[in-house]
């Protein structure tokens, strides 16, 4: 089965990688084509070019936004031969956004697969995310056997904007985790605890997380090489507050997370690891 990917960017590029190893044949395209680099894949020209060769194609972007041009521009997604193919959409869309793409596509004749991926570039390059997706039945049992090459837990929704609710509503629990460690390992340094020392306390106690495995190197050699920036956990937390004022209910621990990382874009760590939030704390605690 030919596969195509759109979005090679840091977590894309991981993804399509795994598929790539596990042997598949794939298309690719990107705004920026050098993004392919090392890649075993064809470059193609458009998206409407990728959709004519692939059967099944992955997108992965920043935004719904970045998502409804590559379906709807001028040599997009769906001015392709669409007809019958089935779309992955690995982007963590707006819950309200991501309705309309399902009907954009129905209506070319594909399927749209909404499926936002837990996990960030380590776990996709070992195909160890958790895939969340919604959308036609029929299409997610053709499409399971390549979602599970991408992750090794698979959740099936059913309904057309469930996913990406779940995932915005299990990124305010990744953002919550990761900036209550920050302010604890900056507030242990500055009682005058060394930091590796903390990092290890923690990690055996009440910090022990997915979380804190992911990000203790970061934080103990304030290394934040992207591997999920600071812009897009902001991005999501700001569509899970849309989501609660749609629902009219309190996000407390939301909004307190969310202006934790607001403060580390307007530190200009917008393009850092989210774990950067760290570094909002140990400035603050100096």
């Amino acid at each position: 089965m030919q596969l195509g990917f759109i979005g090679l960017g840091h977590l894309g590029k991981a993804i399509c990688g795994r598929l790539i190893e596990c042997g598949n044949d794939m298309v690719v395209w990107n705004r920026s084509a050098g993004k392919a680099e090392g890649l075993k894949a064809k470059v193609l020209s458009s998206p409407a070019e990728v959709a004519s060769q692939a059967d099944i194609i992955h997108v992965c972007l920043f935004d719904s936004a970045g998502v409804l041009e590559v379906l709807t521009q001028e040599n997009g997604l769906l001015k392709g031969d669409i007809k019958g193919k089935i779309i992955i959409d690995h982007s963590t869309n707006h819950f309200k956004e991501v309705l309309a793409f399902h009907e954009l596509c129905a209506k070319a004749g594909a399927y749209y697969l909404e499926a936002p991926v837990l996990g960030s570039v380590v776990p996709a390059q070992n195909g160890q995310l958790t895939v969340v997706v919604s959308g036609d039945k029929a299409a997610y049992d053709k499409a399971k056997p390549v979602l599970d090459q991408v992750g090794s837990s698979v959740f099936y929704l059913g309904a057309p904007g469930q996913s990406s609710k779940m995932k915005l509503i299990n990124n305010l629990a990744l953002g919550g985790f990761m900036a209550i460690l920050g302010e604890a390992v900056a507030f242990a340094e500055s009682v005058g605890i060394d930091k590796a020392a903390a990092l290890d306390i923690l990690d055996v106690g009440g910090g022990k997380s997915l979380v804190l495995s992911g990000k203790k190197a970061k934080m103990l050699n304030d290394d934040f090489s992207t591997h999920f920036s600071t812009s897009l956990i902001y991005k999501d937390l700001h569509c899970l507050q849309d989501l609660a004022y749609t629902e009219q209910r309190p996000l407390y621990m939301a909004a307190t997370t969310k202006e934790i990382f607001a403060r580390a874009i307007a530190e200009g760590m917008g393009d850092l690891d989210f774990s950067a939030a760290y570094a909002v704390f140990k400035k603050q605690i100096k």
